[in-house]
């Protein structure tokens, strides 16, 4: 397995998907007077600096994947043709020079465009986080296919892509709002355990929304043979990554139905420290298997499902 890739996959995907959920998390979350305080700009400046580091890492990532493709001993022996093709006649590059517009575009808008009007800045760069995270979809398993069948498991695969940033982003947000919470007092405080709560309902649609796409994309790789789960290294890896998602379903359950019932309490009481550390240590483990699920897709994109 060429491990660099693997590395830079993972990376991409991390980022891009942070590029992506952490707008939309402020859009849904915030309320309209909220968009144009602290904390929403605090989000659009990590987004920003993410979304710079995301076009590095992809032009990083043509490198690495030109070498790979063409086949080159190192990186100084890489043909510069290799890469004029890999830009210009593969459905790879295609999608790359798109996420590359797609994030100079977001990278503009956090930085100077519309910042007068939160809402429409934060819509905006949610649509072009969400077009640059779409993109990996042509990187994997879901450009195998062909006609309608490889219509439908593109699509799903980008669906898919995009349930699992808004996930990804709504972790990290809570992560970001429990670092800043020390800092102010009550109201902050009361505000996160608003957020906790209206996460509810978009966190079980991004879990359905998982659940049908991931199932679409398994029955497209593998159809109804499930033999291959356990006698191929894809299956394997393909199990540990679903029993790391049960393990974020059962911590995401936890923080629904006990540790944000004990952060409200606590406000009432005035002593919300040790709920606010129940609920970090909490997401932390949430993320840490997030992370790993991260891990094993870049390297489930590289291995042969059969």
């Amino acid at each position: 397995m060429d491990w660099a890739n693997v590395i830079v996959r993972f990376s991409l995907y991390l980022d891009l998907m942070l590029v992506f959920g952490l707008p939309l998390f402020a859009l849904y979350s915030l309320k309209p007077d909220e968009r144009e305080s602290i904390t929403a700009k605090r989000f659009v400046v990590k987004s920003k600096m993410l979304a710079i580091i995301a076009i590095v890492l992809s032009i990083v990532g043509l490198v690495v994947s030109t070498k790979m493709m063409s086949g080159a001993e190192s990186y100084f022996d890489i043909a510069p043709d290799a890469f004029s093709m890999a830009l210009f006649e593969m459905s790879f590059g295609t999608a790359l020079l798109i996420r590359l517009a797609a994030l100079a575009l977001f990278v503009a808008l956090a930085t100077s465009i519309l910042t007068r009007r939160p809402a429409y800045q934060l819509v905006l760069m949610t649509v072009f986080g969400g077009i640059a995270l779409a993109t990996l979809a042509w990187g994997g398993h879901g450009v195998m296919n062909e006609d309608v069948k490889g219509f439908v498991h593109l699509g799903a695969d980008i669906v898919h892509l995009i349930a699992a940033g808004a996930w990804i982003g709504a972790l990290a947000s809570f992560v970001l709002l429990l670092r800043w919470v020390p800092k102010g007092g009550r109201a902050e405080v009361e505000q996160l355990g608003r957020m906790l709560n209206g996460f509810a309902i978009m966190g079980s649609v991004i879990v359905s929304t998982l659940l049908v796409t991931g199932t679409i994309n398994y029955l497209m790789i593998s159809g109804l043979n499930f033999s291959s789960i356990f006698t191929t290294t894809y299956g394997v890896l393909l199990t540990i990554k679903l029993a790391f998602f049960l393990a974020m379903l059962a911590l995401a359950a936890a923080n629904r139905y006990r540790l944000t019932p004990k952060l409200e309490a606590s406000i009432a009481n005035d002593n919300h420290g040790p709920a606010i550390a129940a609920l970090r240590s909490s997401l932390v483990l949430e993320s840490g298997c997030a992370l790993l699920i991260l891990a094993l897709i870049a390297c489930l994109g590289m291995l042969n499902p059969f």
